[in-house]
């Protein structure tokens, strides 16, 4: 599995620092090598309760759609639509904004809307609401999340959605303790879902060949870096005006105007530098998540992100970070090598997602679409 690739690698990579340069030497009027900090005055915004509603929405359910678009999607494509009635909002796949590279099967997209749909449980109880999602399978496949009337309770998976976020960085190495780890499987573990929290050492080392036998295969498929590309918001002032993809800045690059920073991805993007990159960031994690279901359907899917965003919420609540290490579940041709690695039958049961975890420094917040955007 690749072996010869894995190597220790220097935190300040060779890329950031020529990418830095190149920023630090361009013309003003062509580049703002800012940190962002609009962006992310705005992105905090975002996460702030209290913004206005939209038209005839009622306010409490203007700001249940907008706790619900803070999850996580693929590639932040924020691929879901809301449509809203007096005691039900429904979350459907927007499929103008799927994958079809690196998710063939739209498996990422229900595990999206599974993930808008659990933030949408805490958020409705924290405003007295009791929610209950029910995926309905006709058609495009939707979630209706049903709500009534309860006794309203702040809980710390309520307040861990503005703070949450997939942390691209470094983690400190240092070991969860047992009890923080009892929590997070007890979180991660669903109607047909379980997790599994692969802490020793070994086990970790096997996963990482994984994921460096998955990646130096995406970055091998052009058609794999052009969609990865394609979501990529290479400068501040790109990731403000659309509102959604990967920021730069989140992943401790510079940001750069969008003629530049494609120029510098396709010099410094390689193989062997992601492949350093994720060597060096499992080994610093405290552990690896492997989310798997009892079977394959866009069901399951929905729960499986249900589950991932219930650990994420409890990760955050306990000061713990998370990001995805999707490339063994991603490229057709490792999935059932490491399905069969984790003892599980690929017939029937899926690894639907792989995520190390462990405590670092937060990193850039991404950007939403507002609220109108996404409404039906």
């Amino acid at each position: 599995m690749a072996k010869h690739l894995i190597s220790t690698s220097r935190i300040t990579t060779r890329r950031q620092l020529l990418m830095a340069a190149a920023c630090a030497t361009a013309t003003p009027s062509f580049v703002a090598c800012s940190s962002g900090d609009a962006e992310q005055d705005i992105a905090r915004a975002l996460r702030r309760p209290g913004a206005p509603s939209s038209g005839t929405v009622a306010p409490k359910m203007h700001e249940l759609v907008r706790q619900a678009v803070l999850a996580p999607s693929s590639h932040n494509t924020q691929c879901w639509r809301f449509q809203v009635a007096e005691k039900a909002i429904s979350i459907a796949p927007d499929f103008t904004r799927r994958c079809p590279v690196v998710d063939p099967d739209d498996h990422h997209v229900f595990v999206s809307l599974g993930c808008a749909a659990e933030n949408m449980v805490h958020a409705a109880l924290a405003t007295g609401l009791h929610a209950d999602p029910r995926f309905d399978p006709s058609g495009d496949g939707v979630i209706v999340v049903n709500l009534e009337a309860t006794q309203k309770r702040i809980s710390p998976l309520f307040q861990a959605i503005s703070e949450r976020q997939c942390t691209r960085g470094d983690y400190d190495g240092q070991p969860i303790s047992p009890a923080e780890l009892r929590q997070l499987e007890k979180a991660g573990t669903g109607d047909g879902v379980s997790v599994r929290l692969l802490t020793a050492r070994p086990a970790m080392e096997s996963v990482l060949e994984y994921v460096v036998a998955g990646n130096t295969a995406q970055m091998h498929d052009a058609a794999f870096v052009a969609e990865l590309k394609a979501w990529i918001r290479f400068g501040a002032d790109e990731a403000l005006r659309t509102g959604d993809g990967l920021f730069a800045g989140a992943t401790g690059n510079p940001a750069l105007p969008r003629w530049l920073g494609s120029r510098m991805m396709g010099l410094f993007f390689t193989p062997k530098s992601e492949n350093e990159r994720y060597v060096r960031q499992i080994r610093n994690s405290a552990g690896i998540a492997v989310f798997v279901s009892e079977r394959s359907d866009k069901a399951h899917w929905v729960e499986a992100g249900r589950c991932y965003e219930r650990f994420a919420l409890q990760a955050t609540a306990l000061g713990i970070r998370n990001a995805f290490l999707n490339q063994p579940v991603e490229v057709g041709t490792i999935r059932p090598q490491f399905a069969a690695w984790l003892g599980i039958a690929t017939g029937t049961q899926r690894p639907d997602l792989v995520v190390r975890f462990g405590r670092g420094p937060a990193m850039p917040l991404s950007m939403r679409r507002p609220v109108q955007a996404v409404l039906v």
